[in-house]
């Protein structure tokens, strides 16, 4: 912004003082614009799930919201991410095969996989690139992960374990990786979904094998820089980084356990005991303070006081029925003393009480919008002010005040046809970006822009 407040400084210097009233207008549409933010990664800026824009809408109309613009793609799960006014977003073209939702076997699938570029305000394509690419997955309809946008470069991985590095204006790959060749692994069976993590110089993912369940990279190069930890499966958490004992970690749950490392040279130093049901850690931990939840399929959970010194001290609660909220594919959200998600036993969505694990409420309207169990029922929950932004696996865009007391609907629309299957019922599972005041969301079929400004 510095180069746009040198130029005003030149423009009224030269102008008229009755200029100063388009000036002044102009300095205010300036500032607005500064107040735009990109959403470059899975969960955002921060990947903390909080949209931080101002002049954002507070509640929908009955009408809904205006769509900027829908582009055809093709299918996935992989949330697009938006930076620097392009939009990314990764799909699978299948050439042969079927892909049958069997959570229990793999279908063996061929195609192309592909990144996209779009235009944020106008939907124009800018660039692809693609690559072939067979898949031996369960739920193979295409890439998990979000695109991770970093200045010039975005970073794409794919579901069979291909890390790509590209320029984020034209394109052009920068280097690539195969992880699970170069790391001696098979890929988990419902794909590479850890969204990738960048983070000073180096991108953190998941790899897989014997001392290399994560891996630190060069972010420009691509050149591993260490690797650690050993597990029998990988799983499917994201990478994050949390301040604990006045220190920055790099947490990491795989399968088996979750653990802060040191992000320069991959030491662990701590490790605490959290298994999930069928090797799917998913969810990111999330953090409030020195305070950690963290919760699985299989009433699997677990609230962690850490001490002074960054490691955990002491165990608040851990998951038992009727109690907790035990997150599937979209992270549960802290907000102040209290945990709002959708439940992947049950399908709910249900509010918690942060330190006890009391449940304050429960519904269906936010996830299903049905009035029965729905296995891994799904709702992927933003914060904006004093309000959250939902998005349901059936394809809904729901403005919601949300509290121990219960929940008030601020307007909904209907953004996307549900595209895929989960266990007889049809579901989008695609994590929504929100940035230059607008919502973007895909299915299997197209991309869509709407616009959230006041």
């Amino acid at each position: 912004m510095l180069e746009t407040f040198q130029v005003l400084r030149i423009f009224m210097g030269h102008c008229r003082p009755i200029a100063l009233i388009a000036s002044c207008s102009l300095l205010s549409g300036l500032s607005n614009l500064a107040l735009a933010d990109d959403w470059p990664q899975w969960m955002g800026p921060h990947r903390d799930g909080v949209y931080r824009e101002a002049g954002i809408v507070a509640e929908i109309p009955d009408a809904g919201l205006p769509v900027k613009w829908r582009m055809p793609i093709a299918a996935g799960y992989s949330g697009p991410a938006v930076a620097d006014g392009r939009v990314f977003v990764t799909d699978y073209v299948k050439e042969s095969g079927t892909s049958t939702n069997n959570s229990g076997g793999r279908d063996l699938l061929t195609g192309q996989e592909r990144i996209l570029c779009f235009d944020a305000q106008t939907g124009k394509e800018l660039w692809k690139h693609e690559y072939s690419r067979p898949y031996n997955l369960s739920y193979a309809a295409g890439p998990r992960a979000t695109p991770t946008v970093d200045g010039e470069r975005v970073y794409m991985l794919g579901a069979e374990g291909d890390l790509t590095c590209l320029k984020s204006e034209s394109g052009e790959v920068v280097w690539h990786r195969q992880l699970a060749e170069e790391f001696k692994t098979e890929s988990p069976i419902w794909g590479h979904a850890a969204h990738p993590l960048v983070h000073g110089d180096h991108l953190y993912c998941l790899a897989g094998g014997a001392g290399s369940v994560v891996v630190a990279l060069d972010k420009k190069s691509g050149a591993v820089q260490w690797q650690a930890l050993s597990a029998a499966e990988i799983g499917y958490c994201p990478p994050t980084v949390q301040t604990l004992g006045g220190r920055e970690q790099l947490v990491i749950w795989h399968a088996e356990s979750i653990n802060g490392l040191d992000l320069k040279t991959g030491e662990v130093w701590w490790t605490y005991d959290l298994k999930p049901r069928y090797g799917m850690s998913i969810a990111a931990p999330q953090f409030s303070g020195n305070t950690m939840f963290a919760s699985g399929i299989g009433e699997i959970s677990a609230v962690v006081e850490f001490d002074a010194t960054g490691k955990p001290a002491e165990t608040l609660w851990t998951g038992r029925p009727k109690i907790g909220v035990y997150s599937g594919n979209a992270t549960a959200l802290i907000d102040g003393t209290n945990v709002y998600g959708a439940d992947c036993g049950s399908g709910e969505y249900i509010a918690v009480d942060l330190l006890t694990g009391k449940r304050h409420w429960e519904t269906f309207a936010l996830t299903t919008g049905g009035e029965r169990r729905a296995s891994h029922g799904t709702a992927f929950t933003v914060k904006h002010e004093d309000r959250f932004l939902l998005f349901t696996e059936t394809g809904d865009l729901v403005i919601v005040k949300m509290s121990p007391a219960g929940f008030d609907e601020q307007g909904r629309m209907h953004v996307l046809d549900p595209t895929n299957e989960c266990f007889g019922r049809e579901v989008v599972w695609s994590h929504p970006a929100f940035a230059v005041r607008s919502m973007f969301a895909r299915n299997d079929k197209e991309l869509v822009c709407i616009d959230l400004a006041e």
